[in-house]
């Protein structure tokens, strides 16, 4: 809630995925969350704060990259500015992780997997070093620029204080393929399974941020432009109103008591709006993060194999090659193949 004298501030959530549509690797769903001036809830974040992020990868000069990670992630760039814009984010919320286990418990915020009992406490670090690929999380360096980090990190902090800016969180839910395969099992649905990691990361807002208005921006998938029933039964205490639904943009308002939380799903979110485009670049830095250790492990079994990114064709190649040149590795193919 504002206080006398300080001007009008909502917070601001992007929620986006990396790894929908492949057949190996986890599927990732992250969310980025700002205050804003009331002012600047929709307004061009990238114009707003063009001394410290830019959506074009080209003459950045120490700025960080923001754009929708299809743009900010090409296979001859790799993962470096998904990297560097990352890293720099998580500094400004105070944390620096060297390896891939420090990432993943600054950025993974709750476990997403399977429970031995209702109360067992287990993190994302715990369901991954089940699978054989995983186990070394805590022994691969990020190797990053930690100097241009610092960098990008800076121009960001003095750039967001100038404009009444706040970055509150960045928080991502890694959805581990045997966990994926029980839930498509449960549901037969990967487009509910897909929103259920969606709704928890709202609801996570939700609750951090009770006493305050909250906007949530979501990038939409396909041709969908009613989420009534969902929203319904995610967060049933709450009273919904229809915004607005139509083929560019779903809007809805949730209210409890004198609280409003306005859920907005918009075609091209990732590459609208800043927020959004954060949340995929941190949901694909994660993907590309964890499917380079699948590649890691394979070839380190045979060095004949080429590396694979997961999605389906190749994907298929790889297991079809693993198969070939490795015949006798022993791994459990519910955790590396995800079911359709």
């Amino acid at each position: 809630m504002a206080i006398q004298g300080e001007r009008s501030r909502t917070v601001v959530a992007g929620i986006d995925e990396a790894g929908f549509g492949p057949i190996l690797g986890p599927l990732v769903v992250s969310s980025s969350i700002f205050r804003v001036p009331d002012n600047l809830i929709w307004a061009d974040l990238w114009g707003i704060l063009k001394k410290s992020v830019s959506e074009k990868r080209t003459g950045l000069r120490g700025r960080l990259l923001i754009a929708d990670s299809k743009k900010a992630f090409t296979r001859s760039s790799g993962i470096k500015h998904l990297q560097r814009t990352i890293l720099a984010a998580i500094k400004l919320l105070g944390y620096e992780p060297g390896n891939i286990s420090e990432l993943l418990s600054a950025l993974c915020s709750a476990p997403v997997g399977p429970r031995l009992s209702s109360d067992e406490i287990r993190t994302t670090n715990d369901e991954l070093r089940e699978y054989p690929w995983y186990k070394k999380l805590d022994e691969y360096q990020l190797e990053a620029e930690t100097a241009d980090i610092g960098i990008g990190a800076s121009m960001l902090r003095a750039d967001l204080a100038n404009q009444h800016i706040e970055l509150l969180g960045l928080n991502s839910r890694c959805l581990e393929v045997a966990y994926y395969n029980a839930q498509i099992s449960a549901v037969k649905n990967k487009s509910k399974v897909l929103f259920t990691a969606v709704a928890g990361l709202m609801q996570e807002a939700m609750d951090k941020f009770r006493d305050e208005n909250l906007e949530i921006v979501i990038d939409r998938q396909g041709g969908r432009s009613h989420y009534r029933r969902e929203l319904q039964l995610m967060f049933g205490d709450a009273q919904l109103r229809i915004i607005k639904e139509d083929q560019d943009r779903s809007s809805y308002e949730l209210r409890t008591g004198e609280r409003k939380v306005r859920v907005h799903f918009i075609v091209g979110a990732d590459d609208k709006y800043l927020p959004v485009s954060l949340a995929s670049m941190a949901s694909k830095y994660i993907r590309e993060v964890l499917v380079d250790n699948i590649n890691r492990y394979f070839i380190g079994l045979n060095s004949q194999l080429k590396p694979t990114a997961g999605y389906w064709k190749d994907g298929l190649r790889f297991i079809k090659d693993i198969k070939t040149h490795v015949p006798d590795a022993k791994y459990d193919t519910n955790q590396l193949v995800r079911c359709r």
